[in-house]
């Protein structure tokens, strides 16, 4: 349930219909938008007596949220979430996020100089696995915490922020520690418990589609780490299970323009396991921001043959200069579609 106010609601107007709603039982959340401001309950039952809220000095409306996903969607939020890293950096506003490097960090120069390479070829996120959660126990699992300091102290030598995957509730500490993203893996998608621990850091979280998990299971997801208070939630795509093996997924690009119809929450794609080859991977990634992605995340490596996980998938560092070129001649494309339908709009 959404508690809207009117444009001239005033600051004690507002506190006073969220200390009502804490009476109640339920928690209130205040969210100021553009033209006014509205006033979330959180753990609504349907028992809530509305006239105890709609008759309330500066109450404009009270609205029921229909979808399952309730704080993750456009009811609850109309306006688009722009979740800002420690650097200013902005997900989900009009610049495009290129978050790019090594599938696995695999030493202290290795990953040094993989962030100085992305960096030189414009991307402004740096990714590195160090715990890395595989389908086969023999295969190489991260460094683990020395991987974090590793990456950590790549980060910083190149100014790049940097997200990395936690894979279990006890190691979202230490990533949180280290990272200014905290990844959560397409096999953790419905991992309750980490998805809470998450919750409960105001770190921002990148959150990875399951590999056969609908839109409405990922918001939902979601939504455990809105309702468990963090706001800062970003959501990925990166393919899903099909029949054909040609490729490794299937990445689901209109997942895209659903999820911004749906959901306030920004969107990034990942073509790189959404393909599982590198020879496909570029056109993925510009159909991808084609598709209206707020961002792309790119494995990068400076000798895939020699990487320790998804070699096959990664872009050789010239590949990624190449991509990158790309990507700024489609993004000016786009703004020109942009500026030409806000004139047709503007006429009619």
């Amino acid at each position: 349930m959404l508690v809207v106010m009117q444009r001239d609601a005033t600051e004690d107007q507002i506190r006073r219909v969220a200390e009502t709603i804490e009476t109640l039982g339920y928690e209130a959340r205040t969210m100021p938008g553009a033209q006014r401001t509205a006033v979330g309950v959180v753990g609504n039952d349907g028992r809530i007596d509305e006239a105890r809220l709609s008759g309330l000095d500066g109450v404009r409306e009270i609205i029921h949220v229909s979808q399952p996903f309730r704080q993750a969607s456009r009811e609850w939020k109309p306006e688009d979430t722009i979740v800002t890293l420690s650097n200013g950096l902005e997900i989900g506003g009009k610049d495009l996020t290129v978050m790019a490097g090594p599938c696995s960090v695999e030493g202290e120069s290795e990953i040094l100089e993989a962030a100085h390479a992305v960096r030189e070829a414009g991307a402004n996120v740096l990714r590195g696995g160090a715990f890395k959660p595989r389908t086969s126990p023999y295969s190489f699992q991260g460094m683990g915490e020395k991987g974090l300091v590793y990456l950590a102290r790549a980060g910083e030598a190149t100014g790049l922020p940097v997200v990395t995957e936690a894979v279990d509730p006890e190691s979202v500490p230490a990533v949180a520690e280290h990272a200014d993203i905290i990844q959560i893996g397409a096999r953790n998608m419905q991992n309750y418990s980490l998805l809470r621990s998450v919750g409960h850091t105001q770190k921002p979280v990148l959150l990875k589609r399951g590999i056969s998990a609908t839109i409405t299971e990922l918001l939902l997801a979601a939504e455990y780490i809105l309702s468990s208070g963090n706001p800062n939630v970003i959501v990925c795509e990166r393919g899903i299970r099909g029949f054909d093996p040609s490729t490794r997924n299937i990445l689901d690009l209109t997942a895209v323009p659903l999820i911004h119809e749906r959901s306030h929450l920004p969107v990034i794609v990942d073509p790189s396991h959404g393909t599982g080859s590198r020879r496909y991977v570029p056109q993925m990634a510009l159909a991808g921001i084609a598709a209206g992605a707020d961002g792309i995340m790119i494995e990068v490596h400076q000798n895939p043959s020699e990487a320790l996980s998804d070699g096959a998938q990664s872009l050789y560092v010239d590949q990624f200069h190449s991509l990158m070129n790309s990507v700024q001649k489609i993004r000016a494309a786009m703004d020109e579609l942009e500026t030409a339908d806000a004139t047709i709009a503007t006429t009619r």
